[in-house]
């Protein structure tokens, strides 16, 4: 059963994206496909089970897309959809925000 959708649009966006683990994922794949590997490499102090979680809600709610390549060990690519790189302005924001504060900090 997948979750009620909220009436506050700021409620759905957190329920999509409402943890830094899938933050970091989006900005990662923002740049292009990944690897399962090169996605667990650059999202530093994830687990292999809170990865392969995160990722696995990202595809149901139609923010990336997962492909497996019929080889020997099996290699699985994660890329946005057109949905998930409808976020990239939001993480923009973030960014700079993020370093507009950084900057103060060093002011004070």
């Amino acid at each position: 059963m997948s979750k009620p959708i909220p009436a506050c649009p700021v409620e759905m966006t957190l329920q999509l994206i409402g943890n830094k683990w899938k933050i970091l994922i989006l900005r990662d794949l923002l740049t292009g496909t990944k690897r399962f590997g090169e996605l667990k490499k650059s999202v530093t102090g994830i687990t292999q089970k809170v990865i392969t979680s995160n990722l696995r809600d990202m595809e149901s709610s139609g923010l990336l897309t997962r492909e497996v390549f019929p080889e020997v060990p099996p290699r699985v690519e994660y890329t946005l959809t057109d949905t998930g790189y409808s976020l990239e302005p939001i993480l923009d924001s973030m960014y700079s925000w993020g370093e507009n504060y950084k900057r103060n900090l060093d002011v004070q």
